[in-house]
């Protein structure tokens, strides 16, 4: 299984995006699926994650109120919809899919806020 990210742009702070994470098989087979940011030392840091069974969500303070994340089982697809970004959500998001014996890493798309 593969993970495609995409959505990433160029926005102004206070504006929105969703990203999506497309899986080449079925996101039914994860445990979960998360968003990370990738900063500029390629630390990444965990911005949203979703149980795939269940749908309980959990997010890093700084996401919470203005990030939802959310998945669509029968289109494999987990989507973060971003609202009043600012500045300091500029990264690169990463999506991840984590089960027992597999953790997957897909490619970023960026995200660049400006002030």
């Amino acid at each position: 299984v593969q993970l495609q990210a995409s959505g990433g742009g160029l926005v102004q702070a206070g504006g929105s995006l969703r990203l999506s994470c497309v899986a080449s098989g079925s996101i039914s087979s994860f445990n979960s699926v998360g968003w990370y940011r990738q900063g500029p030392g390629n630390q990444r840091e965990v911005v949203a994650r979703i149980l795939i069974r269940t749908g309980v969500t959990n997010y890093d303070d700084s996401a919470k109120g203005r990030f939802t994340i959310s998945r669509d089982n029968a289109k494999n697809t987990v989507y973060l919809q971003m609202n009043n970004l600012k500045p300091e959500d500029t990264g690169v998001y990463v999506c991840n899919a984590f089960r027992f014996g597999a953790n997957l890493w897909g490619q970023g798309t960026q995200v660049t806020v400006s002030s």
